[in-house]
């Protein structure tokens, strides 16, 4: 009985019902004493001029009168009663019909049915609700597609480096293979992409989940620029690149000193890894407005059109003819220049003209 009157089509008849009982009472009490005043007023002007039997009569008429009156209201009272409870009726199925079907959808949503949506109703409030159960399973539907999409990535990614290990376990169990310095530096070399690719995708999920906890410390993010670009500078070297570093001032933050140093080798590395031998690489720091910037430029292969909204992308390398990377260390960059309050962006004139990838944190004094 309770869990019955607990239910929100219960409560809205009941609702009515009492609003038509209140308004019935207030009526009776109301007709009662109005039509008291009036029907003894009018009884009594009667009542002076006639007497004898006709004075009787008129009270005998006067009984029948109230009699009919107070009939009258309980009809009244009892239609308005019926009407109010279709009414009601009416009202409940009205709302409850949206809400049953955001109750489906719902359900349908926890069995794993991203695709579901929620017809949105008329009235303005339920559609607010429908809009934003809608707002959940697209956002649901987006997560479930990029977790289907990240299986798939890191099951081709770890295709190669686990065949071509098993190839060389299978060619030293056959002979094929001798057990010698060459074969096995091959061997550790695949365990330690997979190695590597695992690291990557932990550091991603954590990165893209926000359970990154940075370590914040007061630098110069100019000095910082400096010590990753000598640090690669005998790669550039090797490679036939130049490295050039300029820094119009210092850039002071607050922000995670080895997280930063692991964006700017990510950057500087990209521009080496896609620069060809003679071309050259510029690294800029400067300041604009609450924000430090750290600009990453070379000469070398550029991104078309497509490529400048892909290249942030899980797993995606513009030239795989490069080779070494995992094709997610701008994702990873991208994702710990968000957190310290920044972002990476990236802009290119063309292929073969180079591109600039731009890093920006924010500034210390803004921070606080």
């Amino acid at each position: 009985m309770r869990r019955l009157v607990g239910t929100l089509r219960a409560r809205l008849l009941l609702s009515h019902l009492a609003v038509v009982s209140i308004g019935a009472v207030v009526l009776l009490l109301a007709s009662n004493r109005l039509g008291s005043v009036f029907v003894d007023s009018h009884f009594r002007s009667m009542g002076s001029m006639v007497s004898g039997p006709n004075r009787m009569e008129a009270v005998d008429i006067e009984g029948a009168v109230r009699t009919e009156f107070n009939r009258a209201l309980l009809w009244a009272v009892l239609i308005s009663g019926v009407v109010a409870m279709a009414a009601a009726g009416f009202a409940a199925a009205r709302l409850l019909r949206p809400l049953g079907e955001i109750r489906r959808v719902a359900q349908r949503l926890a069995t794993g049915s991203y695709g579901e949506r929620v017809p949105i109703p008329r009235e303005s409030e339920l559609a607010e609700l429908a809009g934003d159960v809608n707002a959940l399973a697209e956002a649901l539907e987006e997560t479930e597609q990029r977790r289907l999409r990240l299986v798939s990535e890191v099951a081709h990614e770890l295709r190669t480096p686990v065949a071509t290990l098993k190839g060389y376990m299978e060619g030293l169990l056959d002979g094929v293979f001798s057990p010698d310095e060459e074969t096995l530096a091959a061997a550790i070399r695949e365990t330690t992409r997979i190695e590597r690719l695992a690291s990557d995708l932990s550091t991603l999920s954590r990165t893209e989940e926000g359970q990154i906890d940075l370590d914040l410390t007061a630098f110069d993010l100019a000095l910082l620029v400096r010590e990753v670009a000598e640090r690669l500078r005998s790669q550039f070297d090797d490679n036939g690149v130049g490295l050039t570093v300029e820094s119009a001032a210092s850039a002071p933050v607050s922000a995670d000193h080895d997280r930063l140093t692991q964006v700017l080798t990510n950057l500087v590395g990209n521009a080496l890894a896609y620069t060809p031998p003679g071309g050259h690489v510029v690294v800029r720091t400067s300041t604009h407005g609450n924000f430090a910037r750290v600009s990453v430029s070379d000469d070398g292969r550029g991104l078309d059109k497509d490529q400048l909204s892909l290249v942030f992308e899980r797993f995606y390398r513009a030239d795989r003819s490069t080779g070494g990377g995992t094709g997610i260390g701008l994702t990873i960059a991208r994702g710990l220049a968000r957190l310290h309050g920044g972002d990476i962006t990236v802009v290119s004139p063309g292929l073969g003209e180079g591109s600039t990838f731009t890093l920006t944190v924010l500034l210390a004094h803004r921070r606080e």
